[in-house]
């Protein structure tokens, strides 16, 4: 795992988070950004996986 999938990760778990609270509390805003930061750490774990898979390709490339 990347440096990039492991951000992701963590604002994806952190996202969740907030979602939780958002809906606990009844404050839709705080549930938003919650969502929204999931998608942004999704976003960045497929960074991420791209990354891995063009460093592959070029190694498999140089081999």
């Amino acid at each position: 795992m990347g440096k990039d999938q492991a951000e992701g990760l963590g604002k994806k778990v952190a996202g969740k988070a907030k979602e939780i609270a958002g809906v606990a509390t009844n404050n839709r805003k705080l549930e938003a950004e919650g969502k929204a930061q999931q998608v942004e750490g999704k976003g960045q774990e497929m960074v991420g996986e791209a990354k891995d898979a063009l460093k592959s390709e070029e190694k498999k490339k140089a081999e």
